[in-house]
């Protein structure tokens, strides 16, 4: 049961602003209606406010598509909140992932079945289990450097990508 809680239903193997959108648009059992998307060297470099110009392209033309939500675990209101409100997207802080209440209250705010809202972020045992624990389609990218592509020595997602397949998970990267 945890393997399958840590197995994204696609692993991207690219950043989110190369993530091609015309994929989730065009999925088998439906298209992807709605995105929350996690911050944090998902869609920025850590401690960063400025996304990366190829970043911001990618959620303008995302966000011209279907509704947009941040969730972080991060607290910094001012901090995530800057970056929302670059794009003029609600999100959340201090989400607490992988427990399910914060995002439990993203989905029924976006009013869509859950099946129909991905959940894009670049960590396993915090965005792909907390997504897969609601059944919302769980995205696994890459961590993104300043200029927007793959972060060359991220050890992190490549450690959990160990544990998960040493768990039974089903997990490319």
């Amino acid at each position: 049961m945890l393997a399958a809680l840590l197995t994204p239903n696609w692993t991207a193997g690219t950043t989110l602003a190369h993530l091609p959108l015309q994929h989730l648009l065009e999925l088998p059992l439906g298209p992807i209606r709605a995105l929350v998307l996690d911050v944090d060297r998902t869609l920025l470099p850590r401690r960063s406010i400025m996304l990366p110009p190829s970043a911001e392209q990618w959620l303008r033309q995302a966000s011209s598509l279907m509704p947009l939500h941040l969730l972080s675990n991060n607290p910094s209101q001012r901090r995530i909140g800057r970056v929302a409100a670059q794009l003029g997207v609600p999100f959340t802080t201090a989400a607490g992932k992988p427990r399910r209440g914060a995002l439990r209250r993203v989905v029924a705010d976006l009013g869509l079945p859950p099946q129909q809202i991905a959940l894009v972020g670049d960590r396993l045992f915090t965005d792909v289990l907390a997504g897969n624990r609601l059944g919302l389609y769980t995205v696994l990218v890459r961590p993104i450097d300043p200029n927007g592509a793959p972060c060359s020595h991220d050890q992190v997602q490549s450690l959990e990508i160990r544990i998960s397949r040493w768990l039974g998970a089903m997990v490319e990267g």
